[in-house]
């Protein structure tokens, strides 16, 4: 098996990756590992390996950005800067997850089934949540058609509301 980066030597280290039931597999040389951080536990991040390989833009080095270019993003709470996150893969507070949000969405969006954090919630709870908000859309189409003049418009949301609250 030869190393997908350097495509010359033959791979010895292999990593293999699940995303939602697809399994992505990544085989390098020992040359290429220890260039990538993968042989030192301390500089090796999924992250880094992630971004550098081909599932997002490879990251350019500070020194060799144009002199028109932006700086490298940095959290205005803590100090983090996107190296090194990429390096440690862990982000310094919740702030960073604004700071960063541009190279962030692509990555977490290959990761995980979607970027925005849904949780678990007991059936029970769920749908008491679901008819509240039910009633909140009603209220404001309420609302609106008071404010428009339109009664018919309001009496038949109304026995809408009345519809959802008598079937709790």
């Amino acid at each position: 098996m030869v190393c997908q980066l350097c495509k010359q030597k033959d791979a010895t280290v292999h990593l293999t990756q699940i995303v939602e039931d697809e399994m992505k597999k990544l085989d390098l040389c020992e040359s290429c590992a220890k260039q990538k951080g993968v042989n030192d536990p301390t500089g090796f991040s999924l992250a880094e390996l992630l971004l550098g390989a081909g599932g997002a833009e490879a990251e350019v080095p500070v020194e060799a950005k144009p002199s028109g270019a932006a700086a490298e993003p940095k959290c205005s709470r803590c100090g983090m800067t996107q190296t090194e996150f990429k390096k440690s893969g862990r982000m310094g507070c919740s702030d960073c997850y604004s700071a960063f949000a541009d190279s962030l969405e692509g990555l977490l969006k290959g990761m995980h089934k979607g970027t925005a954090h849904r949780g678990k919630i007991p059936a029970s709870l769920r749908t008491a949540l679901d008819q509240k908000a039910t009633l909140d859309v009603l209220s404001a189409k309420l609302q609106a058609a008071i404010a428009s003049e339109d009664f018919e418009q309001a009496a038949r949301v109304r026995d809408e509301i009345k519809a959802v609250k008598s079937a709790a």
